[in-house]
């Protein structure tokens, strides 16, 4: 996820397109860039670091036409080369998104038409290919260059021989036009250009925009077309959270577009196949003897829902680790192991010194991570990328739905290669997998909020708080328990829900909230039974259920639905209800969410 804006009007472009970028800070950090047209000739100006670093750089020069970006690398490190804008010629391309037939149109551009290319991102090659379709037409050249895309993408593009316009574009990447006077903008998301405008059009795709100092033009297929203007009421500062309240309640409505876009050009439920840009070779994958998996936090919770999926899906035994504890346990480990470290950052001080560690026994490596050129990507063997972009609140939300997200692929595609899942399972699963952006789209309508919120409020002066969860939702019942105490203090426990009675039941007292997984799946009479265990000492028990599930409201006291799915792809949905009651707990006590009490975004120390 990247922040784009572009600015033509009577004002100095570079101010306003270096206010409009800190906007849009939180869309992407790693770097940052601009172009503008000065005495008819293209500037760019582009610096790895935040847009603080940028402002460094530029020059005191005149304009009333630019293009902005702020990067959040998915093709090519955060470097200098790397950071947009991208040129070719007189032509310079911000972009947003994920172009996934990029390496096809690179090589036809650099063996068929010599073009040369500097950087390693994908965006270059939307550059060269509007320059390619150039004749003197901008707005036909981008049409053209637009037609050749697959994937995503939300671009502004200026050139020096049309200095009265700037041309954008979108497709599956979010994109607005301001509407002002005498000036006109377009960026990726509102919080932008709110300063100077309050007039906003959105684009849908398909949506090419022609804008002028003094007028836009828009048409979606080739044909003009007529678009609403909309009057945004939101102050400056809720803007930034695009309205909401807190940064991690964006972040978990901002789940269907991240779970969609780590799934994009991944998957093909059509035969059965998950395509992903690894180096592990079918004959490594086929040699495996065990999979060790290294985290810490929220990313360990991930690692034993990947533990479950590796070992059903893949037939391979798992074993699972914490990060600061890995270097003292003597792993059983050779070059037949898979190290997989699962890290958000990138820089977590005790996953990288274990996977140091690993990489002594010679075993193959792969790290799953939300940071492109962070210091795992390069001491690993192999990385899966999750796109999730930016996430600013410290309790991790979209990016742990992104990585189980990624765990799933990367099972389902070993365990085709192993022969454990034959085409037909692997097909069904896939499907499945690609119905979740839209049940996590269900679970957030506000009916089914408005319910979660209630029963945040009944609980909220709790003392104490229990998950529980069987097989693979175990793990989810974790997950609850650490968001829960994360953002609101509240102390939370999750426990495997067989092992009550041997121990923890002794907790159980009246009114004690019990939070249990309940979906339907090979361990479903055991939770009830459980279930039934704790309302025997006069809990008050919440479940995560399927909607279809009619039996369960006789064993509960309040039912928290999500969609029925796959049992093996539940631990998503559950996952966006227990975010969601730790958050709207968390509000009901006045607790500062987005920056818990001693607690950071990335550990970066031991």
């Amino acid at each position: 996820m990247c922040g784009i804006v572009g600015y033509i009007g009577k004002s100095s472009a570079i101010p306003i397109l270096i206010d409009a970028l800190k906007k849009l800070e939180y869309r992407g950090y790693d770097s940052a860039g601009i172009a503008v047209l000065n005495l008819n000739k293209l500037k760019v100006y582009k610096i790895r670091g935040r847009i603080k670093d940028l402002e460094k750089i530029l020059p005191d020069l005149e304009s009333h036409i630019g293009v902005g970006h702020t990067r959040w690398s998915t093709h090519g490190r955060p470097n200098d080369i790397n950071a947009h804008p991208h040129t070719s010629g007189n032509i310079a391309v911000v972009h947003n998104g994920i172009i996934e037939n990029y390496q096809k149109l690179k090589e036809k551009l650099l063996i068929e038409k010599k073009y040369k290319f500097v950087s390693e991102t994908d965006t270059e090659v939307i550059a060269h290919l509007i320059n390619y379709y150039y004749n003197g037409n901008l707005v036909e050249s981008v049409k053209n260059a637009l037609s050749e895309l697959e994937g995503s993408y939300a671009i502004a593009v200026i050139c020096k021989d049309s200095p009265d316009l700037i041309v954008a574009a979108r497709k599956d990447s979010p994109l607005i036009v301001g509407v002002g006077e005498n000036e006109n903008f377009v960026a990726s998301d509102i919080p932008a250009v709110l300063k100077y405008t309050k007039k906003i059009i959105y684009l849908d795709d398909y949506d090419i925009a022609i804008i002028k100092k003094d007028g836009i033009e828009f048409f979606n297929n080739g044909n003009p077309i007529t678009k609403e203007i909309n009057t945004v009421e939101w102050d400056e500062k809720a803007a930034e959270k695009a309205g909401y309240d807190h940064f991690m309640l964006k972040e978990i409505h901002e789940q269907p577009t991240s779970v969609f876009e780590t799934l994009r050009g991944r998957i093909s439920e059509l035969d059965g196949t998950v395509n992903l840009d690894i180096k592990l070779a079918p004959d490594q994958v086929i040699e495996l003897n065990k999979i060790e998996i290294i985290a810490c936090g929220t990313s360990y919770n991930a690692a034993l829902v990947g533990k479950y999926l590796f070992e059903i899906l893949a037939g391979i035994p798992t074993t699972i680790e914490y990060a600061s504890e890995f270097r003292y346990s003597n792993p059983i480990l050779d070059v037949k192991a898979l190290v997989i470290a699962i890290t958000q950052s990138g820089e977590t001080a005790d996953t990288l010194a274990a996977i140091r560690e690993a990489k002594s026994y010679q075993c193959k490596t792969l790290a799953i991570t939300n940071v492109v050129g962070s210091t795992i990507t390069r001491e690993m063997s192999d990385v899966l990328y999750t796109r999730a972009g930016p996430e600013i609140g410290v309790a991790a939300t979209k990016t742990f739905t992104a990585q189980l997200a990624s765990l799933y692929l990367l099972a389902i595609y070993i365990g085709k290669i192993r022969y454990k899942l034959n085409t037909e399972q692997s097909k069904q699963l896939l499907i499945n997998l690609k119905k979740v952006s839209g049940q996590i789209q269900k679970i957030l309508e506000e009916e089914n909020i408005q319910k979660i919120q209630e029963c945040a409020s009944e609980f909220a002066n709790s003392k104490d708080y229990f998950f529980i969860g069987r097989h693979i939702n175990y793990p989810i019942a974790l997950e609850g328990a650490l968001k829960l105490k994360e953002i609101s203090y509240i102390h939370a426990e999750g426990y495997p829900a067989g092992e009550l009675k041997h121990g923890p039941i002794a907790l159980i007292s009246e009114g004690v909230p019990v939070v249990a997984i309940a979906t339907q799946g090979p361990t479903y009479e055991k939770i009830i039974s459980n279930i039934k265990e704790v309302k025997a000492r006069d809990a008050c028990v919440i479940a995560i259920a399927y909607t279809s599930d009619t039996e369960i409201e006789k064993y509960v006291d309040i039912v928290l639905r999500i969609p029925d799915t796959h049992y093996l792809l539940s631990p998503i949905l559950s996952t966006v209800v227990l975010q969601l009651l730790a958050y709207y707990t968390a509000k009901e006590r006045n607790c500062n969410i987005d920056k818990p009490k001693n607690l950071a975004k990335s550990v970066t120390v031991e």
